[in-house]
């Protein structure tokens, strides 16, 4: 299960720093005193508890995806204070000897950091998956058509509709959002649910009243393919597969399956090409390049939308002369502090813009939902507004 393969790290995260805090500089103020040590270490355990309850019976249903997620967020924001304040006060531990008094600095710091995280922690959950920010890209290439200059793309990613469920009002404003874009066309790269393809039903009717002169186009994320989710039988994850792409068409949307769609504007064209997920294991690797290109003429303006961004520098650099790619999935890790996010970790091009010497062009959307839990801090849910111009 999902929270089975991430249960170690999160009990490691919620015993070592507390640990490490008790020893460094609790030990002296609590010692002989059981009552206060069993509050201090009580949270921990609690939330033990419950992880290790909730990863051996873990259910996909909508409500147990909302008590795992208040349980992540109770942990989370009790693990990463405690975690920064325990780092810090370890540098204190190696001047406690020379510097004694430096030492107690450190620890005062130490525990600013922790309240001042806790804080930070506290309004990702309680605010920041609201804070939608729109942000702008200018494409320049050559081989934008005369007709295309200017051209406005909206780009949507990773909304995650499951995590939202309670949040219908988050929803709409995103809706809202991207209509006030005035969009030439709205292209949407991945990841619609969590888990299942029924998270959409209750977003219809809202996701339907999104426009753009020449309409929506969308592709399926990792996410989508619900592989997340324990299906009876092989027919009965592809039924869900089938609903969630019926959903889609539902709205208006167009779905591209490794294909292509061409928008026609006066004598000018631009090629849209679409590929279903393609991404490292565990994630599906069901994307045909080949297949998407079919029936295009060389050396026209072509934007893939490919969800996993690891896509472009595997098979689309090497295999392609696509101009731009447009990409989500990373979600920024949901964190970024100044410009760091632990997402550049895991992956090489995680938010913004990247080119190749060649002039091939990949744009990596922050997403505008979020993952299991409503979290995000600096990592704001953004809408990407992509310019083309003929340069």
């Amino acid at each position: 299960t999902v929270l089975l393969r991430i249960l170690l790290p999160l009990l490691l995260l919620l015993w070592l720093p507390a640990w490490g805090i008790y020893r460094i500089h609790l030990r002296h103020f609590l010692h002989g005193k059981r009552l206060l040590c069993l509050c201090f270490l009580l949270p921990n355990a609690l939330l033990s508890a419950g992880l290790l309850s909730m990863a051996l019976n873990e259910s996909y249903s909508s409500s147990a995806a909302h008590i795992k997620g208040a349980l992540l967020t109770a942990t989370l924001c009790l693990a990463v204070p405690e975690t920064l304040t325990a780092i810090i006060m370890s540098l204190g531990l190696l001047l406690r000897r020379q510097l004694p008094r430096i030492s107690k600095t450190i620890n005062c710091v130490a525990y600013l950091t922790g309240v001042l995280f806790f804080a930070g922690m506290l309004y990702g959950f309680t605010a920041g998956y609201r804070h939608i920010i729109i942000k702008d890209f200018t494409f320049k290439s050559t081989k934008v058509p005369a007709a295309f200059n200017g051209y406005r793309i909206v780009q949507l990613s990773d909304l995650h509709l499951g995590t939202l469920s309670r949040h219908k009002e988050v929803v709409q404003a995103i809706v809202d959002s991207v209509n006030a874009c005035k969009a030439d066309l709205i292209v949407f790269t991945g990841d619609l649910v969590n888990y299942n393809a029924d998270e959409i039903a209750e977003f219809v009717p809202v996701l339907s009243r999104m426009q753009a002169r020449d309409g929506v186009l969308s592709v399926m994320g990792n996410h989508d393919y619900s592989q997340y989710h324990r299906w009876g039988t092989p027919a009965d994850s592809m039924a869900n597969i089938q609903r969630l792409q019926e959903y889609q068409r539902d709205m208006g949307w167009k779905l591209l399956l490794n294909d292509n769609f061409i928008i026609r504007h006066n004598s000018d064209s631009l090629a849209i090409v679409g590929v279903e997920n393609d991404g490292h294991p565990p994630f599906p690797s069901l994307g045909n390049l080949d297949k998407a290109q079919k029936g295009l003429k060389a050396g026209c303006l072509k934007i893939l939308l490919s969800h996993d961004p690891t896509h472009w520098r595997r098979r689309v650099i090497p295999e392609t002369d696509i101009a731009l790619t447009l990409s989500g999935h990373t979600h920024g890790m949901q964190f970024k502090i100044g410009g760091f996010s632990p997402a550049r970790w895991f992956y090489r091009e995680w938010g913004g813009a990247y080119s190749t010497p060649q002039g091939q062009t990949l744009y990596v959307s922050l997403g505008t939902g979020e993952v299991m839990l409503p979290f995000r801090l600096g990592a704001w849910p953004e809408i990407n507004v992509i310019t083309l111009r003929n340069s």
